[in-house]
């Protein structure tokens, strides 16, 4: 496995400054862009590079002049949205980031499951995270029958007949939350959607990572290395379901940290033997969103970590095998 770099921290540099910057930390191989939607697209023109092929050749050789590759191009949206011009705008901006993907071997394409209204008539997304009453079971039903599982057959069609394998961050607030949800949308639409597994929207759910590991297996597409650490005081109180401001830190249930500040070496040498066993030998994408740490401390501890929990060479083959 190679130690990526998910770019946003960095939006507010241009291309050849977050190059630049990234001579700092030589540990790191791979990057993760952004071509629009919630992660921003600084760093890439997805029209330029689409309307013109020797624009796209330029980016690419300017990535690999500097000894680094791109893992995933990442379009964070919302394709099912209840408002037709909002879907029809995420759903625009995944089509053509998987084109450019095709374009310039890029294998891979994060971006969110989206989550449809309750109805045919909401305006509004709408997660359902329980059974009952059962007007949720029947929306629930609703939602993955009448909008994700028809959307999400024809976009995988259209990945797989790029050549690109689509990668959904499994993230509460969207139909796709947690393993069990990756696994249903990718039975129902087909091989070429697996997961963008970020373990610090599965750790506050409760969910062992390794375990999950074992169950998504080949649906494992892509890695985001990040952490997050729980405040028990306010869990054993509230539970971990928490709509506070991500700047009421010291009122949360959980807080996203830089890999090593939630969980230690130990559980991280945990995941990355977990991913090995399951045939995951890509990229894990650090993504810094600690509130509480800086890019420069966040990105360098993340790295220390992870250098030491990722083999660089693979294991020698043991004398009984």
């Amino acid at each position: 496995m190679r130690l990526g770099l998910f770019t946003p921290i960095f939006n507010g540099l241009s291309l050849d400054a977050l190059l630049a910057e990234l001579k700092k930390y030589p540990q790191i191989e791979a990057l993760e862009i952004g071509s629009g939607g919630w992660p921003g697209s600084s760093h890439l023109d997805l029209e330029g590079m689409l309307a013109s092929k020797e624009a796209a050749r330029a980016f690419r050789s300017k990535l690999e002049d500097a000894g680094l590759t791109i893992s995933a191009l990442s379009c964070h949206g919302n394709p099912v949205h209840p408002k037709r011009e909002i879907a029809g705008r995420d759903d625009e901006l995944l089509r053509k980031t998987v084109r450019l993907a095709e374009q310039i071997h890029v294998p891979v394409v994060v971006t969110f499951s989206g989550c449809p209204g309750g109805s045919a008539q909401d305006v509004t997304p709408n997660w359902i995270t329980a059974a009952w009453p059962p007007e949720f079971s029947e929306a629930l039903a609703w939602q993955w029958e009448e909008r994700l599982i028809p959307y999400w057959k024809g976009a995988a069609q259209f990945a797989k007949d790029a050549g690109v394998k689509v990668a959904l961050e499994a993230h509460p607030g969207f139909c796709v939350y947690n393993p069990e949800t990756v696994l249903k949308l990718r039975a129902a639409v087909g091989s070429s959607v697996g997961i963008n597994l970020d373990p610090s929207h599965l750790w506050w759910q409760g969910i062992d990572i390794p375990a999950a590991i074992g169950a998504l297996g080949e649906a494992i597409f892509h890695f985001h290395a990040k952490d997050v650490a729980i405040n028990a005081a306010m869990r054993d109180v509230n539970g971990v379901l928490d709509t506070k401001s991500y700047r009421e830190m010291a009122k949360r249930s959980w807080l996203f940290r830089s890999v090593g500040w939630g969980h230690g070496e130990l559980e991280w040498k945990r995941i990355a033997s977990a991913l090995r066993l399951a045939g995951y030998d890509y990229v894990m994408s650090i993504e810094h969103e600690d509130a509480l740490a800086s890019t420069q401390e966040g990105l360098s501890s993340a790295i220390g970590m992870l250098s030491r929990v990722l083999l660089k060479e693979p294991p020698v083959e043991a004398w009984w095998a």
